[in-house]
């Protein structure tokens, strides 16, 4: 709990992981509203995996651009214009009623969520490396931290008579006010560029395992956002207050074990950390398919528990991989690991369409079984 410490006592650790708590926080409001808004649509599983698609898509747009952005404004810069147009984009997939403009507002979404994945990332890194800290997982737990608060508190308020729009709105202006007070504390923080560290793809193969694993976490986080509250409304046939919960649950047992996972990677490394972390995540998703609502909300907890640590540690040894510079290694992982997080609900989506949703997180269950089969490749 010494990173948690670090982070609640000292602004210049603080104000970063506020940025990672803001990102989820949009993003588990969201996740308790897909229903609504793809009814509202009058779309099916299908057509909202095609949306997500559409969000992937602007991911993949300017996730490549992030490290240019950060080498020529700073890490400090990118993040804060990342976060801040970031909460100014997730109102248009909220106020559309067509669906091609929803595609749209999902692309626009997908570009700068990416963007401010990676810059935020980079930016943790840099004070890792400046200040000679170990705070990555713990900001990571404020990510999960703020995936509960957005779909928790919502799941709280939640009711058939509260339009969406309006929740989202009140959530973004509290949360643009107080991104604006902090974002001093790492407005002005810059990177080292190192033009020896330009991109030579033989400097990037031992990345490549790490980028495998952290497309299929990444998938499966993805997965438990978009079609959580789906599984618990169409399978599990969970009452309406409920449907919340599944993501709530992930987020909350993530954001614990990211909060002790600094030191425990400390002690035991990273290797046995992503081994362990992928076994409890299948034993997680055994709960999800078994399919009665509490098992399935069960379920849904000791999936977060399990991958909490694993993608923390991905970005740890990517921004510190030698002959790569740590934007272009985090901006690697993250960019594959982003893809997954966005496809893999789209993949889902596609096989819901054409058999059924429990079969949909069936294939979640292959994925982080082929991620606990990939950790052991990694070096000790």
């Amino acid at each position: 709990m010494k990173s948690l410490q670090l982070i609640l006592t000292n602004p210049r650790y603080f104000a970063p992981a506020f940025v990672f708590a803001t990102l989820n926080i949009v993003i588990g409001t969201w996740a308790i509203y897909i229903p609504t808004i793809k009814a509202k649509l009058g779309i099916d599983e299908g057509q909202l995996g095609i949306a997500i698609f559409f969000m992937a898509l602007g991911t993949l747009t300017m996730i490549s651009l992030a490290p240019k952005i950060i080498g020529s404004l700073g890490v400090g810069r990118t993040t804060a214009l990342g976060i801040f147009v970031f909460l100014l984009t997730f109102i248009i997939p909220f106020s559309v009623n067509g669906y091609y403009m929803f595609c749209l507002g999902m692309y626009i979404v997908g570009a700068f969520s990416g963007f401010t994945d990676v810059a935020m990332n980079t930016l943790v890194t840099e004070i890792e490396k400046q200040d000679n800290v170990h705070i990555m997982s713990a900001n990571h737990g404020f990510f999960s931290l703020g995936g509960f608060i957005g779909a928790g508190i919502g799941s709280f308020f939640l009711s058939e008579t509260i339009i969406p729009l309006y929740h989202l709105l009140i959530v973004v202006i509290i949360l643009f006010i107080l991104n604006l007070l902090i974002v001093k504390f790492y407005y002005s923080i810059s990177s080292k560029i190192d033009e020896a560290h330009s991109f030579q793809f033989k400097n990037f193969k031992p990345l490549l395992v790490l980028a495998l694993i952290a497309f299929f976490v990444m998938a499966s986080e993805g997965a438990i956002v978009d079609w959580s509250a789906l599984y618990l409304e169409k399978v599990s046939l969970a009452k309406f207050t409920w449907i919340g919960l599944g993501y709530t649950a992930f987020s909350a047992t993530m954001a614990l074990g990211r909060f002790f996972g600094d030191e425990i990677s400390g002690r035991f490394g990273s290797r046995g950390l992503i081994i362990l972390g992928s076994l409890i995540g299948v034993f997680g998703f055994g709960f999800v398919l078994l399919v009665q609502p509490v098992m399935a909300i069960a379920g849904f907890g000791l999936v977060g528990l399990g991958l909490s640590v694993i993608i923390p540690e991905l970005f740890r040894l990517g921004g510190k991989t030698d002959g790569v510079e740590s934007s272009q290694g985090i901006s690697f992982i993250s960019g594959v690991g982003f893809f997954g997080f966005l496809i893999g609900p789209v993949l889902l989506g596609f096989i819901a369409d054409i058999s059924n949703l429990k079969l949909s997180f069936l294939a979640l269950l292959f994925f982080i079984v082929i991620t606990f089969l990939l950790a052991f490749k990694l070096k000790r």
